[in-house]
């Protein structure tokens, strides 16, 4: 009896200790999500650096930039559901290890082609990494207020990665080679292996049936299929083309072919059940429309800053800096907001506030306006990380938690396909309307000339450059001005998208419900104590 008693005890000491290193715990799988929020964006500014030194063809250098992303969105949902049968601190320790090897192998890469392979297996190992993070914590933080404050802090390093990667980049730049801004990875990744190793728990599915092979690679062909579209409609593809056509529909008829499977199957890779529950799937929905306005802005912005209004690339980093500490005060904020107003009025009112900030940016012309692109920045910063704190949140509670890997990889995969969707449908919007302002002709300037400037503002001033004169100034005006009224026009389609957004937030319940959680009893009591939450 009495071994009995002792066996028991030991998974409980093991659950308390879990439970008082909790917060260590956040700590370590948010400087991993730091480093894969890094790795999107620092090879940003270092594109012109590594085409000097490695010549890559166009197609090349293309890869070399949106392999990483690519192959990272195809794979979240295999390797989440795999942490969910094999153990997601497993996966998460060999996307560690992977990530530093390839990192190595990126910074000493010699040729296009090598650079481009370890670009490919960063992806993998990003792929690893994600879906880990968040089923991790959603298993150390079962108490969904504690919770809600892990994932603020775990949203609010998200936003601060994403910035920091090109002013990381750009400091690296300017004193090493280009290879440094791989090689940063590699001390926080062998610090990060034993630490993992050491603090971070076990945990995985119920384990029944086995592994679908097949359906997991299913999901990843279709992923990679659809992304690779939708990337190449936002780079300016023809919609036509073949090699845009052709990814779409393999990638489509894949997904339809594994969510046929998945209904089928008795021990399903992916509990399809849960998006019959309104919350789990209007929060996925929420995630993609929230990141569809939020990447088309930043690129439309950043396009808007450094070529209307001629700032350099640091000075436009660091204009959009009130945006990202914005989104971190959103963040840190999103707890004590969600116990206050609770999943259907926080995310509905993030989205409103975006589009407010929206609708006010629309008041930017062709002179600097640096107050009112603060103000539209911190409301667009703070309005976009409220939605996506309660997006998230309640997508990761609604999960039941032997399926957290899974869950945690569509929510990943929801924000990569929103990020891609969002450049080529804002992208589209902005060409549409930028194009006649030249293509139906600019007086003074030859016919040639005003067609090959509607193409992009870009080709516009390169095209006016070539011309000179008073020719190249008229074309060079009515590019700035096309432009402006292609924002304006973006813009509001943006902000019809987040209303809508928040009127599928009002799905969503109304107040955050705790659910029972079971946690350890005091020492000395015999059995372990079941505490049950209130609504908030």
């Amino acid at each position: 009896m009495s071994g009995t008693t002792t066996a028991a005890a030991a998974p409980r000491r093991r659950a308390a200790g879990a439970g008082a290193n909790r917060w260590v715990v956040l700590v370590v799988l948010c400087v991993s999500l730091l480093l894969v929020a890094v790795d999107a964006t620092v090879l940003h500014v270092a594109v012109p650096a590594v085409t000097e030194d490695l010549r890559p063809g166009a197609i090349e250098l293309l890869w070399i930039v949106d392999v990483y992303p690519l192959v990272c969105a195809s794979l979240l949902i295999l390797f989440g559901t795999l942490g969910d049968r094999v153990g997601r601190r497993r996966v998460l320790l060999l996307g560690y290890a992977l990530f530093g090897v390839a990192s190595a192998l990126a910074a000493l890469a010699d040729t296009a082609q090598v650079l481009i392979a370890a670009r490919a297996l960063l992806g993998v190992g990003g792929a690893m990494i994600m879906p880990a993070t968040l089923s991790i914590l959603r298993q150390v933080f079962p108490d969904r207020r504690e919770r809600a404050l892990a994932i603020g802090i775990w949203s609010a390093v998200a936003a601060v990665g994403a910035a920091v990667g090109p002013l990381l980049g750009g400091f690296l730049l300017e004193h090493f080679w280009w290879g440094s801004v791989f090689l940063v990875n590699i001390p926080l990744m062998l610090v990060s292996l034993p630490v993992g190793q050491l603090l971070l728990p076990e945990s995985k599915g119920d384990g029944r049936g086995p592994w679908d092979v097949v359906g997991a690679l299913m999901a990843a062909g279709g992923l990679f299929g659809v992304v690779l579209g939708v990337k190449r409609l936002g780079g300016g593809e023809p919609v036509a083309s073949l090699l845009t056509v052709l990814p779409l529909v393999l990638g489509a008829a894949l997904l339809a072919g594994f969510v046929r499977r998945q209904r089928r199957r008795t021990y399903p890779l992916v509990d399809l059940a849960m998006f019959r529950r309104p919350a789990f799937s209007t929060s996925v929905g929420c995630i993609v429309l929230a990141m569809l306005a939020l990447v088309g802005l930043e690129l439309i912005a950043a396009q808007y800053l450094q070529l209307v209004l001629g700032l350099s690339p640091l000075e436009t980093g660091l204009r959009l800096l009130p945006l990202t500490f914005a989104a971190m005060a959103a963040g840190l904020a999103g707890a004590r907001l969600l116990r206050r107003f609770g999943p259907r009025r926080m995310v509905c009112a993030g989205f409103c506030l975006t589009a407010f900030a929206v609708v006010l940016l629309t008041a930017m012309g062709r002179a600097d306006n640096c107050a009112l692109l603060l103000t539209g920045f911190v409301l667009l910063g703070f309005g976009l990380e409220t939605t996506l704190f309660g997006a998230y949140e309640s997508m990761l509670s609604e999960a039941p938690q032997e399926q957290s890997g899974g869950a945690a990889a569509i929510g990943e995969t929801s924000y990569q396909l929103g990020a891609g969707i969002g450049i080529a449908l804002l992208g589209s919007v902005m060409n549409a309307a930028y194009a006649p302002g030249l293509t139906g002709g600019v007086p003074g300037v030859p016919a040639s000339a005003s067609v090959a400037a509607g193409h992009s503002l870009g080709e516009a001033y390169e095209v006016a450059a070539q011309l000179g004169g008073p020719a190249g100034v008229a074309l060079r005006r009515a590019a700035g001005d096309a432009f402006v009224h292609g924002l304006h026009v973006t813009l509001v389609v943006s902000a019809g998208l987040l209303l809508l957004g928040a009127v599928m937030a009002l799905r969503l319940p109304r107040v955050m419900q705790c659910e029972e959680v079971s946690v350890p009893a005091p020492r000395g009591a015999g059995a372990v104590e079941s505490q049950s939450r209130v609504s908030v």
